[in-house]
């Protein structure tokens, strides 16, 4: 397995190699992560992983300085799985100037939700992965694979990548849970035994909330109210827990009808920010 930093060392390990596929991380890799790569495998030609923590998206009050970087274990773990390039810039390797040009996303899906709690989020995702797929693809056809568990940022990528006609198919991958149904996250390492006991709650509570909006007298909005106040009771400090439609992320219109609608919910336990959610 190669591991290099630079863009020109990336291009230089995948010449002549064919058609990459690609799993863009920030590090600290767990089974999801793993489970990403593992599909992302026979996608292509050669599997590339790339590690960084973007400062980018990250707000001034949140975990950017603190954010685990495993680099040398997270190595070891992707070539296992038979990962062939681990690209692993540092900040000035990937931006060696200030990043003045960037990618504003459409703010009809990019500024709710998670955009409007963590607003600049989205443009700091989309500017790092243009330049991630730039690194990797250089323009030509690829496969990119990302987690559902970040599904609105999923949504937002697959939206840049249609706008600018790139010729990246974007796949994306099923939760990876722990046996008690806790969506997997390097976050998670932050939680005390205590917390991480009840960090389940998130998924139980969007669960709860999917069935309930199936109910023929469903009242979305004091369902989701509730949802948040039975979180709050319980020490957390919710942002959301909402049901939103799988196409657009809007409120759904008229009765709801099952298979088009998601439960999404992002919550702070503690210090640590959790998000998750159940298409149903």
């Amino acid at each position: 397995m190669d591991l290099v930093h630079t863009i020109d060392d990336l291009r230089a390990a995948l010449a002549g190699r064919g058609r990459p596929s690609f799993v863009p991380t920030m590090g600290n890799l767990h089974d999801g992560h793993l489970a990403l790569v593992r599909q992302a495998k026979p996608l292509g030609d050669v599997l590339v992983a790339s590690i960084f923590v973007n400062r980018l998206q990250f707000l001034p009050t949140e975990d950017f300085d603190s954010y685990p970087r495993t680099l040398q274990a997270d190595c070891s773990r992707l070539e296992a799985e038979g990962c062939d390039v681990v690209f692993a810039p540092s900040e000035h390797d990937l931006y060696p100037e200030p990043q003045r040009f960037t990618i504003a996303p459409d703010p009809r899906l990019a500024d709710l939700l998670e955009g409007h709690f963590r607003p600049g989020f989205f443009t700091g995702v989309c500017t790092v992965v243009m330049k991630l797929f730039w690194a990797v693809f250089g323009g030509a056809p690829g496969t990119a694979v990302f987690g559902r568990k970040d599904y609105q940022q999923q949504m937002v990528i697959r939206q840049m990548v249609r706008q600018f006609a790139l010729p990246v198919d974007i796949v994306g991958a099923d939760i990876s849970r722990a046996p008690d149904g806790l969506a997997l996250s390097s976050r998670n390492a932050y939680l005390s035994p205590e917390e991480r006991a009840e960090a389940v709650q998130l998924s139980r509570a969007l669960q709860a909330l999917a069935q309930a909006a199936l109910r023929p007298d469903a009242d979305l909005p004091a369902l989701e109210a509730a949802a948040a106040q039975a979180l709050r009771a319980r020490g957390w400090q919710p942002d959301y827990l909402t049901v939103r439609q799988c196409s657009d992320l809007q409120p759904p219109q008229g009765k709801p009808r099952q298979g088009t609608l998601v439960a999404l919910g992002a919550a702070r336990l503690g210090t640590t920010r959790l998000i998750d959610n159940l298409e149903f």
